[in-house]
């Protein structure tokens, strides 16, 4: 039987050491989409007092993570690319969406956008990934 986007994702976070460095809270998991946030640190700031455009694609990429994953099916990053419209500062709380805008049978392509608590857009997103055979939820069922 299938597992659920949020079985998924929760299996996902479960070993997501990075995101849960980064303090990404999910808010919401569906097929082919999630919603995450995140509050800007200090140790997150470049020398300019600005979020590092490191952390906006980290962000970005874990959103790209569990929404291409919630399928069930094991998918990684195949290109990604990203635009700063705006920057981000300490204490701002962002909040990524990602939404599916293909579904093939090897690959699928993805928008996020990251919004501050003002609703300003602070990234822009794309991200394509590689869907593999494996599901997400390894059948521990032996054989």
């Amino acid at each position: 039987m299938p597992h659920s986007p949020e079985e998924n994702i929760a299996h996902m976070t479960e070993h997501d050491h990075f995101s849960r460095w980064m303090g990404i809270e999910i808010l919401e998991v569906g097929k082919g989409s999630c919603s995450i946030r995140m509050k800007v640190k200090k140790d997150m700031l470049n020398g300019f007092g600005i979020l590092h455009g490191g952390v906006s694609f980290a962000m970005a990429d874990s959103a790209l993570a569990f929404a291409s994953n919630s399928h069930g099916r094991l998918s990684v990053a195949l290109s990604n690319s990203i635009t700063y419209p705006n920057p981000s500062k300490e204490g701002d709380e962002l909040t990524a969406v990602a939404k599916e805008i293909s579904l093939g049978f090897k690959t699928a392509s993805y928008d996020i956008n990251i919004t501050n608590q003002e609703g300003k857009e602070v990234a822009l997103f794309r991200g394509t990934v590689y869907r593999t055979s494996k599901p997400v939820i390894p059948d521990n069922t032996p054989q």
